[in-house]
């Protein structure tokens, strides 16, 4: 087996009264598609990823993504199981936005979707203003949070944002009130904070969306390592665990456990 495979995205549909062509598909719909096929690949870190080369062709619009085999394969079966079950709920977030991605536009513009891969019988998905490739807002709730870390951005011309470097989700941009900005006397930037924020979250799974975070309030954050207080926790426990266990009655159980 080649070390390189493809998915293949075909559209099918119109520009008023002429078919859709590589002619007439304008340039932003060409880079929304690179950054679909992106996500569809590779929903999580990307800069360690293969590289994915592009080449676009006739027929009304075909856009050939070319990568590794391996993720060629692992994209297959996820579109057998879209085939199967007809919704995305199962997805991590990335991806599912993706196909998100694709039914917005097949909705907005009439277009016709086509997706597989350039495996022997490859599974298919096919996409149209019919379809409903959208996520359950059962499962996507609204949660309070918050996140902890350096604050290496904040504002914005139009729309403010609060950017915070954290050690599980890496940089977090929250939308962030201009007005709270306005009237923040400290520098925030470079500073260690917690804020509480607004957003939605994977009822089933945790995962969290992270490009609904909405600010509501900035907690002071001062992370300090306090041996004192760690060295007075671990006695304390350790007096605990000795004055509620007989030791000899433990001893006495584990070893009639191995004689059983």
């Amino acid at each position: 087996m080649e070390n390189i495979g493809f998915i293949e995205i075909k559209i099918v549909g119109a520009k008023g009264n002429l078919n859709l062509s590589p002619e007439n598909y304008d340039i932003r719909e060409v880079i929304s598609m690179l950054e679909t096929a992106e996500n569809l690949l590779y929903s999580g870190e990307k800069k360690d990823r293969p590289i994915i080369s592009y080449q676009i062709e006739d027929g009304s619009v075909k856009h050939i993504f070319r990568t590794s085999i391996q993720y060629i394969i692992g994209f297959n079966a996820i579109l057998g199981q879209i085939s199967q079950v007809q919704h995305i709920d199962f997805l991590d977030l990335g991806t599912a936005k993706a196909f998100e991605n694709i039914q917005e536009i097949a909705v907005n513009r009439n277009y016709d979707f086509s997706i597989k891969t350039s495996l022997d019988n490859s599974n298919e998905v096919n996409v149209d203003r019919t379809t409903k490739f959208f996520r359950s807002e059962v499962i996507w709730a609204n949660a309070e949070l918050y996140f902890y870390g350096k604050v290496t951005n904040a504002g914005g011309k139009d729309k403010a944002n609060i950017h915070i470097v954290t050690e599980e989700l890496g940089t977090l941009r929250i939308q962030t009130p201009i007005s709270f900005l306005e009237k923040y006397d400290d520098n925030l930037l470079y500073k260690s904070y917690g804020i509480r924020v607004t957003g939605k979250q994977n009822s089933e799974t945790g995962e969290i969306d992270t490009s609904t975070l909405r600010f509501v309030e900035l907690v002071d954050y001062q992370p300090k390592y306090d041996e004192q207080y760690l060295k007075g926790l671990r006695e304390k426990a350790s007096e605990s665990w000795k004055g509620s266990i007989n030791s000899e009655n433990w001893l006495r159980e584990v070893r009639g456990g191995y004689d059983a």
